[in-house]
């Protein structure tokens, strides 16, 4: 068990008495860590509108994923990951929710949804949804009436706020303060009705609710214990940190604007509210949580997921999946630099905080195109050895959907082709107003756009890969799929489907790739991942160890263990090879291998 330290208990100390919750009953502790089946778990992120179409629309739905879910079983998967399929106008691709107790049409209706609630049940596998409670639409019916009169009931579900006197217009009055939105502009909205502004962190149609108010929060926990009565396991929470915003809701020097989210998420009342919730809701039930944790820091991790806090289970940080960001735009990396973020999370991360691990979702680029090398020749073996670091890491790992196939980028060639709220107000904020020129502009996205990730899977080589009937699907499907697609991997036993469904099958029955302590055994190398999973002796059963070695390049390489170390016996690889109980690798390129020693 890994040494108390004086900030852990001082932690302890001052951490409110609360009952202990339903997810952490758990008696068993393996390695200092207390067993749950969320850490067991490989989770996998659905995005309903692109995963498959059952009615020939050219929209996923949810009796497509029904129709799949033989597929997602026989891969290895314990939690399917659902984003948002609630009742949506889709300014923002369901996460405008219009109405929290209803089904998207475009996806179903309430009954589709339940049969897929059975069917995942039936296969031992659990379902946890996307919680959009930061932001409703402006469609809501909680907002109509709040923009409806100053004094209807539900003004204060909302943030309204008069503006600046405006020298220059008077009749025009200036937002608030000066807090942009995160799809650029303001985050203000004048709105004619009541002659206030209204504050929308994300698009216009997307208000944010006000968390001070206590009927709204009491409003939300209502709609998650309708979703968890009806049988789901748990949330992902979307920027979950953001409700609780600063007193006063002052401007923001200049000089901090580009840490807006850093501000934001550390409101006074985040924890508060987020103990009130657990208290009032999740303390009830086996469930999980995973926050989506914008503008939350390393260092900061333990005020929202230390078990002892009784909030939130985990959530995702960012620091690895945005590597080779610099806001909006693309840089390189260095292998170094990735390594230095693992390291720091075992570093900062103890026994009661528990970690997530992934690399994609429906807000990041494709993984190979990402993190790997997506050429004809190094995309599967790249892909491969992506899996392989996502999947014996610490923490939860996430897939997301069309990862275990390598799919990759699109070759994005006109802003026409974009369905992004986002970069649709990027390009009138930069390109239109001749800030950023239009190629430069695309080069970028085709390398940051969150719709390299949300164009449809591609289970066949069939037109619109196997994705639908229709003659157009809702966005179009990466060229590339009549050589990436499921129906080809399913037949072929070394395809990256096959690797990733073994993956899963060794951390499932091998507890030190969940629960052992890591440690980074070349921090500097430029080339090579090689790390440990070391499980301690405990009631009698002795030491595991596993040592996981990754070639991160497009180079063959030979490579020596530090300190004389023996690799043991090979237990998986990614390329055909002989090597084991050996000091030196002579390793192909994005050749990854893992060891029992």
């Amino acid at each position: 068990m890994k040494t108390t330290t004086l900030a852990a208990l001082a932690l302890a100390v001052t951490l409110p008495l609360m009952p202990v919750s339903a997810q952490t009953q758990s008696t068993t502790v393996i390695n200092g860590y207390r067993t749950a089946w969320w850490k067991d778990a490989v989770v996998y992120q659905v995005y309903p509108r692109s995963f498959n179409d059952s009615n020939g629309d050219g929209i996923g739905d949810l009796n497509g994923i029904t129709a799949k879910l033989d597929y997602l079983q026989q891969l290895g998967i314990n939690v399917i990951w659902l984003s948002p399929h609630f009742d949506s106008p889709n300014a923002d691709n369901g996460y405008d929710i219009r109405d929290y107790r209803k089904v998207m049409a475009e996806f179903g209706t309430m009954a589709d949804f339940d049969r897929m609630l059975a069917a995942i049940k039936k296969r031992h596998m659990r379902l946890i949804i996307d919680l959009v409670v930061n932001h409703t639409s402006d469609e809501h019916e909680w907002f109509k009436q709040s923009r409806s009169s100053k004094d209807n009931p539900y003004r204060d579900y909302y943030i309204w706020r008069d503006g600046k006197p405006n020298p220059a217009d008077p009749a025009h009055p200036l937002p608030p303060n000066n807090w942009p939105s995160f799809f650029s502009g303001s985050a203000w909205q004048y709105d004619d009705t009541t002659q206030q502004f209204y504050l929308h962190m994300f698009a216009v149609k997307q208000p944010d609710l006000n968390w001070d108010n206590p009927k709204v929060r009491q409003d939300v926990y209502s709609l998650m214990r309708f979703w968890l009565d009806k049988g789901v396991d748990g949330f992902r929470m979307d920027v979950i940190p953001l409700i609780s915003k600063p007193t006063g809701l002052p401007d923001i020097p200049p000089d901090q604007l580009r840490n807006i989210a850093n501000i934001l998420a550390n409101g006074p009342h985040r924890d508060e509210y987020l103990q009130e919730m657990n208290r009032e809701v999740l303390s009830r039930y086996d469930d999980m949580t995973v926050g989506e944790a914008l503008g939350i820091s390393l260092a900061q991790t333990p005020q929202l997921v230390d078990d002892r806090r009784h909030e939130l289970d985990m959530i995702f940080n960012f620091d690895a999946v945005r590597i080779n960001r610099n806001g909006r735009d693309y840089r390189t990396w260095t292998l170094p630099e990735f390594k230095a973020i693992y390291a720091d999370h075992a570093r900062t991360l103890d026994a009661h905080s528990w970690d997530t691990v992934f690399l994609s979702n429906h807000d990041n680029p494709r993984l190979v195109s990402s993190f790997g090398d997506d050429s004809p020749e190094f995309r599967i073996p790249s892909a491969k050895t992506l899996e392989t670091l996502i999947l014996t890491m610490r923490g939860t790992p996430f897939i997301y959907q069309g990862d275990e196939l390598g799919m990759t980028n699109f070759p994005f060639t006109s802003i026409t082709q974009f369905d992004d709220v986002e970069v649709k107000n990027a390009y009138k904020a930069d390109v239109l107003t001749g800030h950023v020129q239009e190629n430069a502009f695309l080069k970028n996205l085709r390398l940051t756009s969150r719709d390299n990730a949300r164009t449809p899977m591609q289970w066949s080589s069939a037109p619109n890969g196997g994705f639908t009937t229709a003659a157009k699907p809702w966005l179009a499907i990466n060229p590339n799929y009549t050589q990436i697609n499921a129906a080809q991997q399913l037949t072929d036993p070394n395809s990256i489907y096959h690797y990733a469904q073994k993956l899963i099958a060794l951390r499932h029955s091998t507890p030190a790739l969940v629960y052992g302590d890591y440690k980074d055994l070349d921090p500097t190398h430029t080339q090579i991942f090689a790390y440990t999973r070391t499980l301690t002796a405990a009631s009698g059963k002795p030491a595991e160890h596993y040592l996981i070695i990754l070639n991160m390049s497009k180079s063959a390489l030979t490579y020596t263990l530090p300190d004389s170390m023996n690799s043991g016996k090979l237990i998986l690889a990614n390329s055909p090879t002989t090597e084991t109980n050996t000091t030196t690798l002579h390793l192909t390129p994005w050749e990854s291998r893992i060891y029992k020693y």
